[in-house]
Order: C-alpha cells, then sequence, then structure tokens
C-alpha cells in the first residue's frame, strides 16, 4: 500500500503541474491540445477509424488487423474490440460483479500511468459491480478490491469503460478456446476519471472483463 501511496502522490504532482502549465489556457485550447493528442496517436498508429453505421454493418466487431476502432458518437470513445468475450452480455435488468485488468497510458505525455497487469499490482484485480437498466449501464469499483479506487479516491467508474458492455460477451471460461473479452479505447476527459476530467488529457485503456463468481 507504500507503493500506491507514492504513485499516487506521484500522479497528484503531474496533474498539478499540468494545471499550472494550463493557467494561461482556456478550457477550448485544453481540448484542443486534447484533440491533437488524440489525432497524433490515431495517425502515428496507423488507426483506420470506422463509423458506427460501418461497424454495425459489419457485426459490430473491429479488425485487428486492420488496426480499426469504431468512434462512438455518443461518448466520443474509440474503441477497438480484440475479444469479443466467452459468455453473455450482461442482460437488462441484471446486476453482474465483473473483474478488470487494466493498462492506462496517458496520451498527453505518452507514458504508462498505472496498471494492474504487471509487478506489484498484478495481485489486484479490479472489481466493480455493474447493472444494466434498461440498456443503460452504471458501474462502481469495490472500496479495497481496485486498483483504480486505491489511486483516484472514488468509485465511480470511468464512463469510458462501461461503453463495451453494449457489444462484448461478460463470462468466465468453462472450456478449452473460452476467452474473456479484451478492448482497447481511447477515452476523452469527459468520459474520464476525476483526474482526466480536471486535467483535460486523454487515456488509451487495454482492458479485459470477466465475470466475477
Amino acid at each position: 500500500m507504500k507503493k500506491i501511496a507514492y504513485f499516487l502522490m506521484t500522479l497528484v504532482a503531474a496533474v498539478t503541474v499540468f494545471s499550472s502549465c494550463s493557467d494561461d489556457e482556456t478550457y477550448a485550447d485544453q481540448k484542443k491540445r486534447e484533440r491533437n493528442a488524440i489525432n497524433r496517436y490515431i495517425s502515428e498508429r496507423g488507426i483506420k477509424v470506422l463509423k458506427e453505421s460501418e461497424f454495425e454493418a459489419n457485426g459490430c466487431v473491429t479488425d485487428t488487423a486492420k488496426n480499426e476502432f469504431v468512434y462512438l458518437d455518443d461518448s466520443n470513445v474509440y474503441m477497438q474490440i480484440i475479444r469479443k468475450g466467452c459468455g453473455k452480455k450482461i442482460e437488462k435488468g441484471e446486476t453482474a460483479t465483473v473483474l478488470c485488468r487494466y493498462e492506462e497510458y496517458n496520451l498527453l505525455t505518452d507514458s504508462l500511468q498505472s496498471t494492474n497487469m504487471i509487478g506489484y499490482y498484478i495481485s489486484v484485480v479490479d472489481k466493480m459491480n455493474v447493472q444494466n437498466t434498461s440498456g443503460t449501464f452504471t458501474a462502481s469499483f469495490e472500496a479495497g478490491e481496485s486498483l483504480m479506487y486505491s489511486l483516484y479516491r472514488s468509485t465511480s467508474v470511468p464512463s469510458g469503460w462501461l461503453v463495451p458492455f453494449t457489444y462484448i460477451n461478460v463470462g468466465r471460461p468453462e472450456k478449452e478456446g473460452d476467452e474473456i473479452a479484451k478492448v482497447r479505447l481511447i477515452v476523452p476527459h469527459t468520459q474520464g476519471h476525476q483526474y482526466a476530467t480536471n486535467g483535460v488529457y486523454p487515456c488509451l485503456y487495454n482492458i479485459t472483463y470477466e465475470r466475477g463468481r
């Protein structure tokens, strides 16, 4: 936990630097900087951006060999479905426990910001409770069982993390060949956690979703 606390202090310091550098910037300037960072990432990585209509016509899948992402108009999130996942979707009226492993990159600094996939944090699997209310997903992290909670001191799940639930299955591997869902997301500050929102910066996420018991 000392390592988590140190990481949090470092993160807060970084956000403070962003804020101080932005004293003379308007919100419009900050949004433009964020948009430039997203566009730069898309260009440098050779990403092919699909419209939602193209995505739906393709059966709501993205071709990873072509590095396809779909741009979702309502959220402004870019999503690549790497694996659709085994099991079934979280149904309307259902509440499910979902276990996540993730990598979080700050696209302004092009740096890994947090992850529970390597090192000390690999023992932490982020646990969240997800509810589907008539097709609208809400979720909260379980305090004490989430690195995201430990870092950002909030049980609120970034809205961008919930976008894939409309399209992926959330199950547990039961037989050979079963794989849990995995997505890659470019999340603008409006759909991110409170630090991203306050700092007006976008994050790239690699996330796996597995149904808890």
